[in-house]
């Protein structure tokens, strides 16, 4: 091909292209119970690195996309078999992450490559209420330490979870997020935090499912729709304001990519391509039935200038911003994922902490939450007594001692408030139901960015609230916070 891929720097020592190759598409083409050829759909990948799109995407959900690309893998000799990147992800029900649950789920990972050290291990969490994250996160260190991961990546992560791991000082250098034009959430506050600590952005679902495309230039909305991806990004069109607010960004497309003599597709990715802290773009693949090979390699025959950006950002204009931060799709409503509403899903985790009676009264239950300190001090984490639940003063304590982002208040924050949602949804609430919160200071100077984590916990609940500044905490924290809810 004339014009080679781009290619990047993510981690010392892993070279990839700047646009990586997504399978989760093998998911949709055996949904059916079908099973693809294995060895046609590797061939398949073969030609794809050969053309310089030598990196790919993959999960431990995606159908048999690593076992497949295992064959891939395995068919490379000499000198070519370092050159592909296999990145895969690990999605593990809530609950504890012991060493021998972790171990088990990446020796799953390496078996399915055929590979001794995964290249780029990416962790997805399902719940941040359940602190196990923490734990599968120190589990999956050893392991690169170990020589069984390279590098540790995550996906999905919002922006406060994201910092708060590397905060605590995880070696994250990757976060996999949806950014497109559709959803331009990860180019604010996730961007400003990637771009100050070094983590690199790789962005999925830039042509929305194939709808920003010539394809749909024009043409009048789907009545019904059958693949998963185009069934998702549906709903994100959907959400920023109708099939209206698509058609202005694909005329503003349209034009562009006339001017520089490339396709919609190509404009579209080049604008996520250019956005400063993204790594790469991840472009779906349906091994043997469709490639974009040669259309995706334009991407690197032009920029976008001045005018460019600026004709899109006016067919911007009218466009609804997607809810949330990034990955709050897979966690909250309106629930933007291919599977519509995750609500059961969610609720078929259990309970983070267990609900007791006190002193055998079943109208009076209490939380402990495995601090060292609430037996010994004889207190619980939270007590219900009949619709109300109360939330003792909590700090940043994971497990029986260990301090979360030690000196770091906004980090802490994090930590808290989902700890302070799992108490009260334990007893049978939910977050919405707090009517007080009271928030404790050792340094005044940290109000405003605790505030604003306390804003995006409770902006739409708008609890009673005080925030003080105290003479000291103990040890090394730097906020304690302790709440009131009320069922209805």
């Amino acid at each position: 091909m004339s014009i080679p891929p781009d290619r990047i720097l993510l981690a010392p020592g892993l070279e990839i292209s700047r646009v990586v190759t997504g399978l989760w598409q093998v998911a949709d083409m055996e949904r059916d119970g079908r099973s693809l050829d294995r060895d046609a759909a590797a061939a398949a990948m073969a030609d794809y690195a050969r053309d310089g799109f030598d990196s790919f995407d993959m999960a431990d959900h995606y159908g048999s996309a690593e076992l497949i690309t295992g064959r891939f893998l395995s068919m490379q000799t000499g000198a070519e078999k370092q050159r592909p990147a296999a990145f895969t992800k690990w999605c593990p029900t809530p609950g504890p992450m012991t060493a021998d649950v972790v171990q088990a789920g990446i020796a799953q990972r390496l078996k399915r490559l055929g590979v001794e050290s995964i290249d780029l291990l990416q962790f997805h969490w399902w719940m941040f209420e359940h602190p196990g994250y923490i734990d599968a996160m120190k589990e999956l260190v050893a392991l690169q330490q170990d020589g069984r991961i390279r590098h540790l990546g995550v996906t999905n992560f919002n922006t406060d979870h994201l910092r708060l791991l590397v905060k605590h000082g995880f070696p994250i250098v990757s976060n996999q997020v949806s950014f497109s034009l559709l959803d331009r959430r990860a180019a604010e506050h996730m961007s400003t935090f990637c771009l100050a600590a070094g983590v690199r952005l790789l962005a999925y679902g830039t042509l929305g499912g194939g709808f920003l495309t010539d394809r749909w230039v024009g043409a009048p909305e789907p009545t019904s729709i059958e693949d998963w991806s185009k069934s998702k990004y549906k709903r994100f069109i959907d959400t920023i304001g109708g099939w209206s607010a698509l058609q202005k960004i694909l005329a503003a497309l349209h034009e562009v990519a006339h001017k520089h003599g490339v396709s919609v597709a190509n404009v579209a990715t080049r604008w996520v391509l250019e956005q400063p802290a993204v790594a790469a773009v991840i472009v779906g693949a349906r091994l043997g039935e469709r490639e974009h090979r040669a259309d995706n390699a334009t991407l690197f025959s032009f920029s976008l200038d001045e005018d460019d950006k600026q004709r899109i950002d006016e067919a911007l204009v009218s466009a609804r911003r997607i809810p949330g931060d990034c990955g709050d799709e897979y966690r909250r409503p309106p629930f933007l994922t291919a599977s519509g509403d995750l609500s059961d899903h969610l609720e078929s985790f259990p309970p983070v902490f267990e609900a007791v009676p006190i002193d055998g009264r079943p109208d009076r239950l209490r939380i402990d939450s495995g601090s060292v300190w609430e037996p010994i001090c004889g207190y619980s984490r939270a007590v219900r007594i009949g619709n109300r639940i109360l939330v003792s003063g909590t700090t940043a304590t994971h497990g029986t001692g260990e301090i979360i982002c030690p000196g770091d208040a906004e980090g802490q924050a994090v930590y808290i408030l989902d700890k302070i949602t799992a108490s009260i949804a334990s007893l049978g609430g939910t977050l919405a139901d707090t009517v007080r919160t009271r928030v404790y200071l050792s340094n005044a100077n940290d109000w405003e960015a605790v505030s604003r984590v306390h804003g995006r916990y409770f902006g739409a609940v708008r609890p009673a609230n005080t925030l003080l500044e105290i003479s000291r905490l103990v040890g090394e924290y730097a906020i304690e916070v302790e709440a009131e809810a009320v069922i209805s």
